[in-house]
């Protein structure tokens, strides 16, 4: 339907209703509200009709009201125990700072339940003044009004999401498969830390697999939303329809995921165990390279290069390299500083007052690009050694986390 039919077709709107998951309690906790045109037979999204900027921007509002009034018309008729998602372009919300959409949503629900409210935008193609968004997004959120950042990704402007302070983050895994888990690893590891230090919860939606449902809950997704768990309707569903074999689901994960911790666990003590006693045995100094080389030959099947730093960031050893299954020391890394490294300065103090050592997180190597895990260790009062894993014993052991 091009423009003029949708806006002639109005009457044949209809709300529809997509259900909401919670992970802590496996049951609706909300709805999101879309709305659908009925041309013979046929359904016809309204979505893309309101981001058409071909479109006069009047009548794409229009539309947006109508979806409003539609859908918060029938949802106040139902019970008051879940919260309600309303998305709405950005660029038509400001154009009269919000006001329009406002007196829509205190038609149906009075002001001690706006809480329920969870407008939901998307910053990557606004294309206004971000101060006079956050203005509006602001005093919404002086009702208690919630805010959801819609298809958050890599398009995403990070620093515009810090400043619109969003209660929700919404990520689109519709197109990840179960092969493709390992490539988004690094993107919603991001995204989560993100949301933690804007106090933000995660979404995940577009869930038509059992696999996505996993991935969303391995990666702190605590809403969730999608077909796998409950298509579009135009009415509600038992809030706890789905408790039981939700929890069930949630279950499964949980067995699996502590299997792969203790297994990575017990990988990693057994790895530390090997390179403590190696240490131990021929005790490298700065002083002795051939003590250093001598341990990186007896760790030929571990790492992949060795170096000693003192304790503030300086290289009093070089390297000892494998380069084609041969162990070269490069003398030129000596009185490098690796204090600007992040973690270094706290690894350090972890090791001088613990006295042990320490495994960094997964990470690429600046000069390799070589995905690795650093060992670190203390030697003596001021140095510490810094053996670096090669990634195919991390692989072959599955500790890459």
């Amino acid at each position: 339907m091009d423009a003029i039919d949708v806006l002639t077709n109005l009457g044949k709107l209809k709300a529809y209703f997509q259900p909401i998951f919670s992970a802590d309690e496996h049951i609706v906790i909300a709805y999101e509200i879309s709305g659908k045109l009925i041309n013979n037979e046929e359904l016809i999204c309204l979505n893309s009709f309101v981001y058409d900027e071909d479109i006069p921007e009047e009548y794409r509002v229009d539309v947006e009201h109508r979806i409003f009034d539609l859908s918060l018309s029938q949802l106040v008729e139902e019970p008051k125990d879940f919260d309600i998602y309303l998305p709405c372009n950005a660029n038509l919300l400001i154009l009269d700072y919000g006001e329009s959409y406002f007196d829509i949503i205190k038609k149906y629900i009075p002001e001690e339940e706006l809480g329920r409210i969870v407008l939901v935008i998307s910053e990557h193609n606004f294309k206004g003044e971000f101060r006079q968004l956050n203005n509006i997004i602001r005093y919404f959120q002086t009702y208690g009004m919630k805010i959801a950042i819609n298809q958050v990704g890599s398009e995403s402007h990070w620093e515009y999401i810090k400043m619109l302070s969003p209660n929700i983050l919404k990520l689109n895994i519709e197109q990840l498969s179960y092969q493709s888990w390992g490539e988004q690893n690094d993107l919603f590891t991001s995204l989560g830390k993100l949301a933690r230090k804007i106090g933000a919860n995660m979404l995940f939606e577009g869930i038509d697999s059992v696999h996505q449902l996993q991935f969303a809950w391995k990666n702190g997704g605590r809403y969730y939303q999608g077909k796998y768990l409950a298509g579009i309707h135009t009415g509600t569903i038992q809030p706890e329809l789905l408790k039981n074999s939700f929890k069930e689901s949630c279950q499964q994960f949980i067995t699996a995921e502590k299997r792969l911790l203790e297994e990575n666990y017990n990988a990693l003590k057994i790895l530390q165990n090997i390179l403590e006693k190696s240490v131990q045995r021929v005790k490298p100094s700065s002083k002795s390279t051939d003590h250093l080389l001598a341990l990186a030959k007896e760790l030929d099947a571990y790492s992949f290069r060795l170096y000693i730093c003192d304790e503030e960031g300086f290289q009093t050893s070089p390297n000892i390299m494998r380069i084609d299954k041969k162990w070269h020391i490069q003398e030129e890394a000596v009185n490098k500083n690796w204090s600007w490294r992040p973690y270094f300065l706290k690894t350090i103090i972890e090791m001088r007052n613990d006295q042990s050592g320490v495994f960094s997180d997964l990470y690429s190597d600046i000069d390799t690009g070589e995905m690795t895990r650093t060992f670190s260790i203390p030697i003596n009062g001021n140095e510490y050694l810094f053996i670096d894993i090669s990634y195919e014993y991390l692989y072959k052991h599955t500790i890459l986390k």
